[in-house]
């Protein structure tokens, strides 16, 4: 069993905030939603071993705990891109040998990012 998608909660209209942070900010590569999706609003990335999901939804987003953790190359530098670009960033205690920064998106969602 493996993890095919993820998908993060946005509010509707604000699909060019999240290009900015998760394609312009992470790197993440845009892919077409299929054609026959009965809600066409939403962005979706491609991660390297699946994809990440934006869907939309009226009103804002709750803080939650729940939150998605990407493994990064070069966490220092990749941390550092995202504080000059003015992310809320904060570190946190290490797990199994991995360095930890939590970053919230535009929307309020939490991400982990772990790296040596």
């Amino acid at each position: 069993m493996r993890i095919h998608h993820v998908q993060l909660m946005m509010p509707r209209g604000e699909e060019e905030a999240a290009l900015h942070f998760y394609r312009d900010l992470f790197g993440l590569t845009r892919i077409p939603k299929p054609p026959d999706m009965p809600n066409p609003d939403g962005v979706w990335l491609a991660l390297p071993d699946g994809q990440l999901h934006l869907g939309v939804q009226d009103g804002p987003v709750p803080e939650t705990r729940a939150h998605v953790a990407l493994e990064v190359d070069a966490l220092d530098e990749f941390v550092g891109r995202l504080e000059a670009a003015g992310v809320r960033t904060k570190p946190s205690n290490p797990v199994d040998g991995l360095r930890r920064f939590h970053v919230w998106d535009p929307f309020g969602n939490r991400l982990e990012l772990m790296g040596r």
